[in-house]
């Protein structure tokens, strides 16, 4: 497939510029869409869990953008990956959960992983997603988990350098982990600063694991 059509599916408008600069750096013939419903992470917050009208509404998002014309679909929120996991199975293409693909590279760079998430309720899906990743390959991992509150509302508020240095201030407790995942699509901008901040420690964020899984599947 020469150009694809990628239909991006984002519950905060931070995730957007990220993922598109992935895809212009290391797939530029693909034809990206993006689609926002920034209600959904409020609507988890609130629920305090998945709920069955958030899964549907997934569901819904999916079938949508496939309707228009999407030849792969990739969710940029990771809290939700039971409700991404429903909407893969309504529509015939390609759909990605947002942390998968990086999820892959960390089982392959070591035992001891840690995750660091500015929205929290992307812990407990992650951690899960990651440690059926082990099972189904009869590894063992130690997982350990760090959010960083109050990064978030940074960046919304427009403080992208505090964003980062909160992230950075956070990684130094998972200093003794082999890998450290962002599993944040908007997360992705600090990269360059914990690996600063963590020199022998292997910083893995989600946009660029994803658009090569993603070309791998498509291109």
């Amino acid at each position: 497939m020469l150009a694809p059509r990628i239909a991006l599916i984002h519950a905060t408008d931070v995730a957007i510029r990220p993922i598109q600069a992935a895809f212009a750096s290391l797939w530029p013939i693909a034809h990206t869409t993006n689609l926002l419903d920034d209600s959904l992470a409020a609507d988890l917050s609130t629920a305090g869990h998945l709920t069955e009208a958030i899964t549907l509404r997934f569901v819904s998002l999916a079938r949508y953008v496939h309707n228009a014309g999407a030849d792969g679909v990739l969710f940029t929120c990771s809290a939700f990956g039971p409700a991404i996991e429903a909407a893969r199975r309504a529509v015939p293409v390609p759909v990605l959960k947002p942390n998968e693909a990086m999820l892959e590279d960390a089982i392959d760079a070591g035992q001891r992983i840690g995750l660091l998430a500015t929205f929290t309720p992307s812990i407990t899906s992650v951690h899960a997603e990651l440690q059926a990743l082990a099972d189904s390959r009869g590894l063992q991992v130690e997982i350990k988990e760090k959010a960083v509150p109050g990064a978030l509302d940074a960046l919304h508020a427009g403080d992208a350098a505090e964003h980062d240095s909160l992230i950075a201030d956070a990684a130094k407790e998972l200093s003794d982990c082999d890998v450290i995942l962002l599993t944040q699509f908007s997360m992705e901008r600090a990269a360059a600063h914990v690996a600063a901040a963590l020199p022998v420690t292997r910083v893995l964020s989600s946009p660029a694991s994803a658009v090569t899984r993603l070309k791998q599947l498509l291109g």
